[in-house]
This record gives C-alpha cells, sequence and structure tokens, in this order.
C-alpha cells in the first residue's frame, strides 16, 4: 500500500517534469518561429537594425558605469541578514558617498521585490527559538549584528529619508527598545497602475458554522479605524452573501470573493465608517473595488467557499480553480478540527497549498475547551499527513517572521482570534500584508510563454456582452487582442477579440502571467462560453488535437487520458465503467474509468494505479503533469496526468 507522502512526492516529481518539458518545447518552437521570422527581413534593415542595438547597448554602457560596484556588492550577499548588515552599516556611518549605496541598494531590493522590501535592524532572535516561543537573553539565540537605541534611531531616521527619496512609503511593523533593540520596517512603493497591484490569493475553508465570512467582513469591514466588529450574532457577515437564502439561513453556498486593500504605509484600507447595525446601511458603505483597488499598494482576494457537507463540490471548484497562494482553515475554538474541517485540510494538503489555521471565537470559548482545541490542532498539524510545524503567532516579531519564512518552509501558522473583542486581527493582518505576491510565483505563472488563460467564471453584463473572469496561466494579454476560446462539446475553438480588461472592477490596459483578471468578449453569447475553457492567441491554423500549430503543441482537446491515482478512500471496490466527479484545475466534469493496470482489475483504499478516464460530456482542456482530484460520495482519489489520449 503506497503511503500518501510518498505519492505526494512522486506527483509533484511528475508535475514538474512535465512542466519544465513544456517549457522547453515552448521556448524551442518560439525561437525557431523568431529566427524564421527574422531571416525574412532585407539585408539593409538589418544592418540599420544592428547599428541602431549597438548605439544602444554603448549608452546603457555608459549609464551603468556609476551602479556597478553596486550591483556586483549586492550579489555577493547570501542571506537577507547579510543584506541587512551591509544597509545599516551605510547607513550608520552617515558619509555622503554611503548613504548614495545605501539609497541605490534599497532601490535595487525594491525593484527586486515586486516594490516591497521588510528591513530587519538589530539582532532579532533565530526563527527557530521564536516560533517556538523560547527566546531567552542567551547569545546563541540571537542573530545578526546589535545596535544600540541611538544606532536604532539613527537607522530608521535615514531609512525613511532615503525611502522618501525613492517615491515609497516606510512604516514600522515591530519596535523593541529593551534588552536587545530592534525593529523590522516595511518599505513600500506605491504601484504606477492597479495592473501592477501585487495580489495574494487566499481561500477560507472550514466547518459550517465555524465563522469564515464573519471573520472576513470583519477583516475588510471595520477593524481597527472605524472601531466597528461583529456583534456576535453574524452582523459581519451580511454584506458578503450574495443570495436572498444565504442571508436568512447564515450560512454560504457559493464562492464568495472579498478584497482587502493594504496602502502604501501598510494600513488597511476600510470604508470611513459602519457604525450601523443595519443591514442595509452596512451593505451600502461597503467600499467599491475599483476605489480600493486605486488607493492599494497590495491587495489580499478572498474565497470564502461554503462549509457545508452539501456545497463540497462548489468548495472544490474553488480551490483547484483559484490558485490560491494559501489556504486560511478557520476552527470553532468551541468546536474544534471537526466535520468538513478536516476534509478540507486533506484537499489543502493533497493540492500542496501551504495552510494557515485560524482560531475563532476565542471569546465565547472557555478556557479549557480553548486547551484541548489547541492541543488538537497541534497534533493533527504535527501528524504523518500534514507534517507541518505549528507556529502559534501572538507577538508582531512572531507575524512578521513567520510571514517571512511561509512557503519556503513547512510552517503553519496559527493564529487565535475574537471577532467580537478584536483580538488577535491585527496579527492576521499584519501576516496577509507580508505574504509574497501570488504572481510572483514563477514555478506556476511565467510570461515569456504562449497565452493561457483559464476561464473560471462567466457573465453576461447588460451593454457589455459577455464577460469572463479567470487567471492568465503564462503569456500576457492585452484590450484589443485577436484569440481564440475553446474547446466547444466537439473540440474546436472559435475567434473573438477582447474588447476591455478589468482587474478588481478597475479598468486595466494588459494583464500578465498569474493576474486574475474579467475580459469583455466580443460578439460571443454566453451559452457559447463555460467554466474550464481556455483562451490562446489566434494562430493561423486553430489549435485542435494533435494537429495544434508549433506554437501550441500542447494545446489538445481531449476526451481520454491516462493518470496516476491513488485511492484515499472508498467504501467497497473501484472498477471498469465506474464514474466520479473529476476536479482538475478548472475543469469539472465527470469522468468514466475506461481501464486500470491493477492486476485484480478493482481498486480499494489505498491501492495506487494507471488509469484511464474518459470525459462522459464533452472533451476538455488539460496537460500532462496537472493535478487532479475525483470523487463521488465520500469515495475521494489524488493523481496526475501523465499522457493524453
Amino acid at each position: 500500500m503506497t503511503s500518501l507522502r510518498t505519492f505526494q512526492s512522486e506527483i509533484d516529481q511528475i508535475h514538474h517534469r512535465e512542466l519544465a518539458k513544456q517549457r522547453a518545447q515552448a521556448a524551442a518552437d518560439r525561437a525557431k518561429a523568431d529566427k524564421d521570422s527574422s531571416s525574412k527581413k532585407a539585408a539593409g534593415k538589418a544592418s540599420h537594425a544592428r547599428k541602431e542595438s549597438t548605439d544602444a547597448a554603448d549608452a546603457s554602457k555608459g549609464s551603468n558605469v556609476g551602479n556597478e560596484p553596486i550591483a556586483s556588492g549586492d550579489g555577493d550577499a547570501s542571506t537577507l541578514s547579510d543584506i541587512d548588515e551591509r544597509l545599516q552599516t551605510l547607513l550608520l556611518s552617515r558619509l555622503p558617498e554611503n548613504l548614495e549605496k545605501a539609497r541605490n541598494l534599497i532601490a535595487s531590493l525594491l525593484t527586486r521585490n515586486r516594490g516591497e522590501y521588510v528591513f530587519r535592524i538589530g539582532a532579532h532572535p533565530s526563527a527557530t527559538k521564536l516560533f517556538a516561543g523560547q527566546v531567552s537573553n542567551e547569545k546563541e539565540d540571537w542573530q545578526s549584528a546589535p545596535c544600540t537605541v541611538e544606532e536604532l534611531d539613527i537607522i530608521v531616521q535615514e531609512t525613511q529619508a532615503a525611502v522618501d527619496e525613492l517615491g515609497g512609503k516606510t512604516s514600522t511593523l515591530f519596535e523593541s527598545r529593551t534588552d536587545h533593540p530592534r525593529a523590522a520596517l516595511l518599505l513600500r512603493l506605491p504601484p504606477p497602475d492597479v495592473a501592477l497591484t501585487p495580489e495574494v490569493r487566499c481561500a477560507v475553508v472550514g466547518n459550517v458554522d465555524s465563522g469564515k465570512s464573519t471573520t472576513l467582513g470583519v477583516l475588510t469591514r471595520g477593524y481597527p479605524i472605524t472601531g466597528a466588529l461583529d456583534d456576535g450574532r453574524g452582523r459581519a457577515r451580511v454584506s458578503l452573501f450574495r443570495h436572498k437564502h444565504e442571508v436568512e439561513s447564515g450560512r454560504t453556498s457559493s464562492v464568495g470573493m472579498e478584497i482587502l486593500g493594504f496602502g502604501p504605509t501598510g494600513k488597511p484600507i476600510l470604508p470611513p465608517t459602519a457604525h450601523s447595525t443595519d443591514p442595509e446601511t452596512i451593505r451600502r458603505e461597503k467600499m467599491g473595488w475599483e476605489e480600493i483597488s486605486r488607493q492599494a499598494s497590495k491587495i489580499i482576494s478572498f474565497s470564502d467557499l461554503a462549509g457545508h457537507e452539501r456545497y463540497l463540490k462548489t468548495t472544490l471548484y474553488g480551490l483547484t480553480s483559484g490558485s490560491p497562494s494559501c489556504v486560511i482553515l478557520i476552527v470553532g475554538g468551541n468546536a474544534g478540527l471537526i466535520g468538513m474541517s478536516k476534509e478540507h485540510l486533506a484537499i489543502a494538503l493533497a493540492l500542496s497549498v501551504p495552510v494557515v489555521v485560524c482560531i475563532t471565537k476565542i471569546d465565547m470559548t472557555p478556557p479549557n475547551i480553548l486547551e484541548k482545541t489547541v492541543e488538537q490542532v497541534s497534533k493533527i498539524l504535527r501528524s504523518p499527513g500534514c507534517r507541518s510545524t505549528p507556529v502559534f503567532v501572538k507577538s508582531m516579531e512572531t507575524a512578521v517572521a513567520v510571514a517571512q519564512a511561509f512557503g519556503k518552509e513547512r510552517l503553519a501558522p496559527v493564529f487565535q482570534t475574537s471577532n467580537v473583542t478584536g483580538e488577535g486581527l491585527d496579527f492576521l493582518r499584519t501576516f496577509l500584508n507580508l505574504l509574497p505576491a501570488s504572481e510572483s510565483d514563477t514555478e506556476k505563472f511565467i510570461t515569456d510563454q504562449p497565452l493561457e488563460y483559464c476561464v473560471t467564471e462567466v457573465y453576461s453584463v447588460p451593454y457589455v456582452g459577455t464577460v469572463v473572469d479567470g487567471i492568465v496561466n503564462s503569456g500576457s494579454i492585452k484590450a484589443g487582442d485577436a484569440v481564440l476560446f475553446g474547446p466547444d462539446s466537439n473540440g474546436n475553438f472559435h475567434a473573438t477579440s477582447v474588447k476591455s480588461i478589468e482587474r478588481k472592477r478597475a479598468r486595466v490596459p494588459s494583464a500578465e502571467a498569474g493576474q486574475c483578471v474579467s475580459l469583455a468578449l466580443k460578439r460571443v453569447r454566453r451559452t457559447e462560453v463555460r467554466k474550464g475553457m481556455v483562451l490562446v492567441h489566434k494562430t493561423e491554423t486553430p489549435p485542435k488535437g494533435k494537429s495544434a500549430p508549433p506554437l501550441y503543441p500542447l494545446i489538445m482537446a481531449v476526451r481520454q487520458f491516462e493518470g496516476q491515482v491513488l485511492i484515499l478512500y472508498h467504501n467497497t471496490t473501484l472498477q471498469r465503467n465506474y464514474q466520479a466527479m473529476l476536479h482538475c484545475g478548472a475543469v469539472r466534469q465527470t469522468v468514466r474509468i475506461i481501464s486500470m493496470d491493477h492486476p485484480q482489475g478493482i481498486l480499494r483504499t489505498g491501492d495506487r494505479a494507471t488509469v484511464t478516464f474518459e470525459f462522459i460530456s464533452h472533451p476538455e482542456y488539460i496537460k500532462e503533469g496537472m493535478k487532479l482530484l475525483f470523487r463521488e460520495g465520500k469515495t475521494k482519489g489524488l493523481g496526475v496526468i501523465t499522457r493524453l489520449l
């Protein structure tokens, strides 16, 4: 019997191998196409272009002479601590030439980190001791060069002056002036427009009545500027619901979208007033997405998913199609990790998405019950299935440190919050503010590849027409581009063009890989587009099957495919012609098992096999290396696509 841990490692290897193969093939085809087009140019034009490029190179070389020492010195720094120490030394000297070097170094750091950098000053505790809550005054527990209170003030003052010169803002995340003077500063440049605003996508899951919608309502509506929290009876969640029956029952049944914006200073962008207890007034006072996007230097996009077992299909679709950077698992302090919470945690682990745990309702939970919940969460996170280290965030310093290490190490931050008193919400907001942008994941999203836009939602907007919402998986797209969308029920792709592009309901001229945008399509009926379709750039030969043009050799409308699967749970046995609902990215369709390579011809819980699937309704766009989940009732399977048939 194959263990889940071993199988997950293997499918990750298959996924990365296939992804690298596809990117290498696309790069080779693009280079070949560029070479063919360049060979057709006239000799005179080619000579002129070479002369211009030589002149430009000479000018660039001359303009970069002064920056060479900074670039080379920056490359020698092996860790962020080394860079921080070097920056502190330059700022403390207060010499004009060193201050200029410090300013150039800060500019370089901000450019490389998408306009954002956390500058840690002074000696700080080691991450291991800090996360375990065992920081002492022993010398070996502290890292980096120490500084005095006077030196700390000088560094902060000079940093603020340098960042102001660059047009950015500096804010203090935390500061300690006692035993070991230290601080952490957030240096941030405001983006030039909405199209370049960093975005972090988070999926919010948990058992029914654990407080998911209420937590999001409090995070995005009223605390701490307005002082408006939840009243303990669900006031904060009203503005998030999309349907009348959700307001009446208090239970989310759809994928609700909400955003939280942070300004250049790191403060959340919230409505100016929210003191009313009237639900309709709360809805009216809600800030528009367009207004938040214009003011924000960073946007956190939340997918509020359903907690009830009845809506598991919707929750699964939200997790697989939204490409979240992290999953926020909401656990009720009075109930513990029960019911669908375990199901959602298992799905997040199967999809290899980092998990953040938020224990709510700590104001109403008796201390002994809360202690049991904390012990249960710790035990499950440390179990062989999770293999994560729980980090209980009880200080701003811990929140800053865990946000910087999140995703790079197997850490599971645990926040204890109250939506009525506001306890713990500051730590959660700071953590979210410092998470790396979703589009910065170059393993998942790459710009210099052919366009691939995945459709996750379809709307019909009056006076606009058909609008699709989705994520740009690769490449880039501009308003006015000619594109193909498909596959339809016959596996064909159809031509259209992009009328306009919106990001967070604000008009933008273009979008790049990793961004979630809405596209208005020209002369396309609402019924012609469905979830799971893709948009690619228009070519002379439509991409269909294995006769795709050179730049799109991997875009196929397939009905049958092979995959390696592991059965996580099934009551009896799986055999030929068994049908289940498949989730693979934005694709959600019933599949049938045609064959399997298991010696007995049947699969039970814990069995692993290579299975051939067939879509029941229509062909879909899938690629080798994509992860898949299939379920039918309580039957669950995890796998990866290995071959298209």
